[in-house]
């Protein structure tokens, strides 16, 4: 696990996921989502939704070797001054059990306090076309200067 001081605007990180029907379901469920669009149960590869595809890249971040082990919690989305502070674009669909690989690049880093830092992480997926399917800017986290031993 990297300490606050050790991460740089630039770094890049890597991890690759897939997103099953149950998984879908449970998000939609727990989520208590309701879109017509997205009930279109039974198909092969259904469309996942962009929250969904967001919550697990977002839960990927977490559990890389990088990150897993901090203090760490998201505290905002930060829009981009070049898409209008907007924060994330969806470019293509993704579908249930597609590999999506993805890319985490620091952005920012600044001192809070004497305890916290904060971090800026861009996420971008791709899909196993080599398409990207989704880009989302200035994702903030909180991080613990000093990560428990």
């Amino acid at each position: 696990m990297k300490k606050f001081s050790d991460f740089k605007v630039g770094d890049k990180f890597f991890s690759t996921c897939s997103i099953s029907e149950k998984e879908l379901d449970e998000y939609l469920n727990f989520s208590r989502v309701k879109n017509a669009f997205l009930e279109d149960y039974g198909s092969k590869n259904t469309l996942v939704s962009g929250r969904a595809a967001l919550s697990r890249i977002e839960g990927e971040f977490t559990r890389l070797n990088q990150i897993y082990g901090n203090h760490i919690v998201l505290i905002g989305i930060d829009g981009d001054p070049e898409w209008g502070n907007r924060c994330t674009r969806f470019l293509k669909p993704l579908h249930t059990d597609e590999v999506l690989k993805i890319q985490y690049t620091v952005s920012g880093k600044e001192e809070i306090d004497e305890t916290y830092g904060k971090i800026s992480i861009d996420f971008e997926g791709i899909n196993q076309a080599e398409e990207t399917v989704l880009i989302s800017k200035k994702n903030l986290y909180r991080i613990k200067k000093e990560p428990p031993r």
